[in-house]
């Protein structure tokens, strides 16, 4: 990997913390909307120890894989997508979803989801995934992964709000576990197992 991709992934990493979890660590606030001033954030990632300019941040946007930030139309603000741990208001648009969703794990946590459904955690909202090969890899970063394939058809059937954010992650409050349908339980390999 080039050093300026690992530079680059290290700070994607900070910013996703900045704009999802803890603003202050770059010495900036969000607004209710969870927009922060892309200049004030240049200068508190730069006094962070994080240095960082303009075009470094366009790129780091424009390349990520998962579309987690977006500028406004302007170019003067930028966002988390979704994923926030903070209070903000996305104004996500409701839709309605596909007849199945998928939710990525790590087997230790299935019989916690078992008795409890899929929770946000500290989270706004449960993160769903309309391709079984997100879901796996979101499942691998926390161990060995078990994807669970969701009735989202009979969920919304039942009353159950989505929203699809700006980069094409399904969201919702909860997911009870009566609407996973455990029969279609999927057990991949992890990346790099054989």
């Amino acid at each position: 990997m080039s050093q300026r991709k690992q530079s680059d992934e290290s700070l994607g990493r900070f910013l996703s913390l900045v704009l999802r979890h803890q603003p202050q660590a770059a010495y900036i606030t969000l607004d209710r909307h969870g927009w922060a001033d892309v200049e004030e954030l240049l200068r508190g990632c730069v006094r962070a120890g994080k240095a960082i300019d303009r075009e470094t941040l366009e790129r780091i946007v424009r390349e990520n894989s998962k579309q987690r930030y977006s500028f406004s139309p302007d170019g003067k603000k930028i966002r988390a997508n979704q994923g926030h741990s903070v209070p903000v208001e996305l104004d996500l648009r409701e839709a309605d979803p596909p007849p199945r969703l998928y939710h990525g794990t790590a087997t230790r946590f299935l019989e916690s989801i078992r008795r409890e459904g899929i929770t946000r955690q500290s989270r706004q909202q449960v993160h769903l995934s309309a391709a079984v090969e997100t879901a796996v890899t979101v499942g691998a970063r926390h161990g060995s992964p078990v994807v669970l394939p969701i009735d989202a058809a009979a969920m919304a059937g039942d009353g159950y709000t989505f929203w699809l954010s700006e980069n094409g992650v399904w969201l919702c409050r909860e997911v009870p576990w009566r609407y996973v349908l455990e029969e279609e339980l999927i057990y991949p390999t992890a990346p790099g197992e054989k």
